[in-house]
């Protein structure tokens, strides 16, 4: 039998893209240029509404939106903006904002020098900026406003919103080929041409090449995925990922890990938003959950203690690890806030929640600390493995609870301030 050869461990590839900054006070997000991938959002409140949009933004925030995009689209919404940034700053809140503008954005950029200012990135879409001999002019406006005040900008294509102009010549190219590409490659070249040649324009006007961030965004899978490998193979920008309309649920978040998951392995995209419409009662957070969970479970970042827990089958009928789990995890997450400063690292430790004696043991000592709870049919018995290690057996009433404590003493006693002071030491 010939020897095998040693299986090759799977890490996302890098991509060398230009880095942009975007900047509030003191806080700066580096993108592209091999800085991490970043998590965006964007707000559904009405701009005008200051205090409620406000207070959403820093609800993405705290959930770990590093930057969130709010509506900019008419001269109440404008004017409202330096306000927002203001309410954020008292709250201790420097997420960088950015402004979406489509149609009138060289009027409110021009008109409202304080909301071009309050703004850390202008997005800028190319297919709304105006028609025929408009379109080259209000796009000036908009890439001088951004010269001026000094900002990023977006040039985000839609697939929905495509300057038919330059459509309608690619399409008359077409026809006048030999082989005739089908529709649909029509449109992919459409969107990537619209996205170069716009960020070409801009340089030419005057904007650093570090300062333009590109997306071509639509709502297929396999379109995203297409497009983006030929975009990152044509140009090093910064790009921003996302499906335009990825849609509601399960749906939604499967599309968005499919395609984001595709394109980070392959070391294309520099940001990313998981565009989820919100199930009735949901949270507007959950977008950014699960576009960070997308970055950390390909193993490009670590955004919170991360959680393995038993699936649960014909042995577990108990729903006690089910319950365990969630508990843990939701107070995990909700304590990552001030565990960032707290506890430096802690967003790296693992816990394993298992519900029965076929994989809870293995399982558990490769976490951080794990518990494995009885099964159906075993004794009444939990072990804990503590950094791989058999650290105790828990019995009785109160496992959860206890476990739950065991977690907080663990986090404080690795991670607090004397366990870093001496790991420095």
């Amino acid at each position: 039998m010939q020897s095998p050869q040693p299986i090759e461990v799977v890490t996302p590839a890098s991509r060398h893209s230009r880095q942009a900054s975007v900047a509030w006070g003191s806080r700066v997000v580096t993108v592209g240029g091999g800085a991490p991938v970043r998590v965006q959002s964007m707000t559904n409140t009405d701009t005008v509404d200051a205090i409620g949009t406000a207070i959403q933004v820093k609800e993405l925030a705290t959930a770990g939106s590093e930057l969130v995009r709010i509506t900019v689209n008419t001269p109440e919404a404008a004017a409202q903006v330096p306000y927002i940034r203001e309410q954020l700053d008292r709250m201790g809140i420097d997420v960088p904002l950015i402004g979406d503008f489509h149609y009138n954005g060289h009027r409110l950029l021009t008109d409202f020098p304080d909301c071009a200012q309050a703004l850390s990135k202008y997005r800028i879409n190319p297919g709304n900026v105006g028609k025929g001999d408009k379109h080259d002019k209000q796009f000036g406006q908009m890439i001088e406003a951004a010269m001026r005040w000094k900002k990023p900008v977006r040039i985000g294509v839609n697939w929905g919103s495509l300057d038919q102009e330059l459509l309608a010549d690619l399409m008359d190219t077409n026809a006048a080929r030999s082989v005739p590409w089908d529709a649909k490659q029509v449109m992919y070249e459409a969107l990537i041409t619209s996205a170069i040649e716009s960020a070409n324009l801009a340089e030419r006007m005057g904007l650093h090449g570090d300062q333009i961030i590109l997306s071509c965004k639509v709502s297929g899978v396999q379109d995203l995925i297409s497009v983006y490998r030929e975009l990152a193979r044509r140009c090093d920008y910064a790009l921003h990922l996302g499906l335009t309309e990825a849609g509601m649920g399960t749906k939604g978040t499967v599309a968005s890990a499919t395609a984001l998951g595709i394109l980070l392995q392959q070391g294309i995209g520099d940001t990313i938003r998981v565009s989820l419409t919100p199930q009735p009662g949901e949270a507007r957070t959950q977008e950014v959950v699960i576009a960070s969970e997308i970055i950390q479970s390909l193993g490009l970042r670590n955004f919170v203690p991360s959680v393995t827990a038993c699936p649960g089958c014909g042995r577990t009928t108990s729903t006690t690890f089910q319950e365990l789990a969630k508990e843990i995890d939701d107070f995990l997450r909700a304590q990552m806030p001030v565990w960032k400063k707290k506890y430096p690292g802690v967003e790296k430790m693992k816990v394993a929640v298992m519900g029965c004696i076929v994989n809870g043991p293995g399982e558990s000592k490769h976490a951080d600390i794990g518990i494995s709870l009885p099964g159906t049919g075993e004794a009444p018995a939990a072990p804990v493995y503590i950094d791989g290690e058999k650290a105790l057996t828990l019995r009785g009433d109160n496992i959860a609870a206890e476990f739950h404590q065991l977690v907080e003493r663990y986090i404080e006693k690795r991670f607090g301030a004397h366990a870093v002071q001496t790991a420095a030491a």
